[in-house]
């Protein structure tokens, strides 16, 4: 597993290096720049004005510079390598702080809230997928069915609008929009992440759902499992140690496949419940054409995929032990 492990982190490399390549130039590729943003903050400007500042913001080199520069293979304008392989991101155009120190400060929010959802949309899909495929075609199956269908087709951001807007104009009420920090309240924590994680959750629920159900009953119908059942096992036995985990591979692979969909709806999520996390980051960032921080944020995030994605693929060896890693 070990082999398996150091192969698959160096073929990361090239992954993350490719997105490297995408995140730099396709942000340079929405229209309008921040030299003009800039330069609509100022009474006067002129052409001046903006060779300064493209100067001060390092545009006054071509594209390909400026990335060679961001990555660190070539030196800044002081004559320094202080790039992506230096383990410097950059520094916020309009914060003038470094992209990393801002990432840090709000990626435990994103993450919290995206490894909730995970857990809730499972919470969710297993035991309603497993009841569907055991009571197949009866009134329980179909509306299980109906509700995988429904979680499927509602928007997540529909959905979170009205849990903050009803509540609020029928009862008085809405959601705590003041972050709370787990260190200082956890209980505090976990009921304010509880309700937007729910939302994202039942989104992502309703295809593991499916899954779930499919492969259930594709499972049921094996010989080992009528073997089981002439043996006089329990049914919890039969369902659950030979059926489930049988059933789980597929599953799996959905919930690996969930995982930039979870990055996704963080992004709207945040914003819906004023959650101050990297989704609020990203979209304050390309609002206001700044570069470094979009670069950063999405390279971060095809990180963690890349590391989620290895994860997962771990897991089939534990839920079939017959796969080896080599």
């Amino acid at each position: 597993m070990r082999t398996y492990i150091i192969r698959r982190l160096l073929l990361t490399i090239p992954t993350l290096w490719v997105a490297s390549l995408l995140v730099f130039f396709a942000i340079r590729l929405v229209p309008g720049s921040i030299v003009d943003l800039m330069a609509s903050e100022m009474t006067f400007f002129t052409n001046t004005d903006r060779t300064i500042i493209e100067e001060r913001l390092g545009f006054d080199v071509p594209s390909y510079v400026q990335y060679f520069r961001w990555m660190g293979f070539i030196p800044d304008k002081d004559g320094k390598f202080n790039g992506l392989l230096q383990g410097n991101l950059g520094i916020s155009l309009w914060r003038n702080a470094p992209v990393t120190e801002e990432i840090a400060a709000r990626w435990p929010i994103t993450l919290e809230l995206g490894f909730m959802a995970l857990i809730i949309a499972q919470i969710i899909a297993l035991p309603i997928g497993v009841f569907s495929a055991i009571r197949q075609d009866s009134a329980g199956d179909f509306a299980a069915r109906s509700f995988a269908i429904l979680c499927i087709a509602v928007p997540n951001f529909w959905l979170g609008t009205l849990v903050v807007v009803m509540p609020a104009i029928w009862w008085g009420w809405s959601p705590p929009l003041m972050l709370i920090r787990f260190g200082d309240d956890p209980v505090g924590n976990i009921k304010m992440f509880l309700l937007p994680a729910i939302v994202l959750g039942m989104s992502l629920s309703g295809i593991t759902m499916r899954m779930t159900r499919n492969m259930m009953l594709e499972v049921l119908r094996q010989d080992y499992i009528r073997t089981a059942w002439s043996k006089g096992l329990r049914e919890r036995a039969v369902l659950i140690r030979h059926a489930l985990k049988n059933a789980l591979i597929p599953v799996i692979i959905t919930v690996g496949i969930q995982v930039p969909l979870v990055i996704g709806g963080t992004v709207i999520i945040e914003r819906i419940f004023a959650l101050p996390g990297m989704g609020g980051l990203i979209v304050d960032a390309l609002q206001t054409r700044d570069y470094t921080i979009v670069s950063g944020v999405l390279l971060i995030f095809g990180a963690g995929v890349a590391v989620i994605n290895l994860l997962i693929d771990l897991t089939y060896g534990y839920v079939d032990p017959r796969i080896h890693y080599k």
